[in-house]
């Protein structure tokens, strides 16, 4: 059973020592989609000040990115509000990379995030 467990534990060990380090940064640089009159626009949300775009309030919890120049990607919790009717739209982590891997369902906009910024 020790047997087992070391070897295990031996296996893991490697995992352990490849976490990535990331900075946490003040602001995201996002791209907003009005997909009914083609507007696109890239915007700044800083973790303090909230931005209103049409019937969307975009709230940046938490914008990191991988520390040194090993991957230029970025990792934003958002929070998306139809503001009018106070309503959740969207809440979670988008990734830079990925954009459809979690995005904003929403039959007229879109959002992601582009990359981090410091402010």
């Amino acid at each position: 059973m020790l047997r087992h467990f070391a070897a295990i534990l031996c296996f893991l060990m490697p995992a352990l020592g490849m976490a990535q380090q990331a900075r946490e940064n003040g602001a995201a640089e996002l791209r907003w989609l009005d997909r009914t009159t083609g507007v696109l626009q890239n915007i700044i949300v800083s973790q303090e000040a909230p931005i209103k775009l049409g019937p969307l309030e975009i709230h940046l919890h938490s914008c990191r990115s991988p520390l040194g120049d090993v991957s230029p990607d970025a990792f934003a919790l958002v929070q998306v509000k139809d503001w009018p009717r106070d309503e959740t739209l969207f809440e979670g982590w988008m990734v830079a990379s990925s954009p459809a891997l979690n995005a904003l369902e929403h039959p007229r906009y879109d959002v992601w995030v582009l990359r981090c910024k410091t402010l």
